[in-house]
């Protein structure tokens, strides 16, 4: 994982809590982290100084969520967002290859990223549930929507992606935006949690909910026929979507398996290669529009 070179602490006390100066220009490749509570998780506030554990490619023991901002160049923003929750199984988050990469991978496209750490609730001796993950989900779609003029970004166009468990987030957050038990703690409450749309990178089986409205957001997702665990959620959300007659694309490789990230690492040619159809669906649906 890269050192992250500077922290910006926002203050939410205040209607408004970034300031102009306190947003990187299109040009700084400095990361913005942003902390979704200023003064830690709510009800988990003593635990906000506690540092995270990282080696390599993963992280875990987050008790102060986060997003990390990644700006695309100036002549390619282009006004869209993706946030992006990373896998791990809720007991780590693989933070390079389902986080950093993907947000560098959009850059490339102009759009702008931010890389979820929501809190894990399967890590040996977690405090938390599924319930405060979704508060990290619902909290870094409010932000990012609340602050949308920071970064030039088009509130209809801030999607969310999530891989394997973090597709289960991505999930929760996108089908259960009209639950009255989240939290209300500021003006950022007040923003709208559910994404303009949504892209899940074989989600597990948590992200598949009982019924989909007409309203939910349009969907892509990738994941391979032979993946054990998560080739059957695509399924289902298929045939939900279907259903609801709402927009989908689906792209179910033969082979693959599970967690093959963005492709990269893969011997598989139609793997290496599908973040290009996932570009292709966001630019056909207008998302890569100026």
């Amino acid at each position: 994982m890269k050192k992250i070179d500077h922290f910006i602490f926002i203050t939410l006390l205040l209607p408004c809590f970034l300031s102009a100066q306190s947003v990187p220009s299109q040009q700084d490749d400095k990361k913005q982290v942003i902390y979704l509570w200023a003064g830690g998780a709510p009800g988990f506030e003593n635990r906000k100084n506690e540092p995270e554990q990282a080696k390599d490619w993963w992280v875990k023991n987050i008790h102060n969520p986060s997003l990390t901002v990644y700006l695309p160049p100036r002549e390619k923003v282009n006004g869209s967002a993706v946030i992006i929750c990373p896998g791990g199984g809720h007991n780590q988050l693989v933070i390079t290859a389902e986080g950093q990469d993907a947000a560098e991978y959009f850059n490339s496209i102009g759009v702008t990223a931010f890389v979820l750490k929501y809190r894990l609730f399967r890590e040996e001796n977690s405090p938390y549930k599924p319930e405060h993950a979704l508060q990290d989900g619902r909290r870094a779609m409010r932000i990012v929507r609340q602050q949308a003029a920071a970064w030039s970004l088009d509130t209809n166009r801030i999607g969310l992606m999530g891989f394997s468990a973090g597709g289960e987030l991505a999930g929760w957050v996108a089908f259960n935006s009209s639950d009255e038990k989240q939290l209300k703690t500021d003006s950022i409450d007040k923003q709208q949690s559910k994404p303009g749309f949504l892209l899940l990178v074989y989600p597990g089986p948590l992200a598949v909910p009982e019924t989909i409205g007409p309203d939910a957001p349009p969907l892509f997702m990738v994941a391979a026929n032979d993946d054990e665990c998560c080739s059957e959620p695509v399924v289902k959300l298929l045939q939900l979507y279907r259903k609801a007659n709402v927009k989908t694309e689906v792209h179910l490789y033969a082979q693959g398996k599970h967690a093959f990230n963005m492709g990269k690492r893969s011997a598989l040619k139609s793997i290496n290669t599908w973040p290009q159809r996932m570009a292709d669906w966001l630019s056909d649906n207008g998302y890569l529009n100026k």
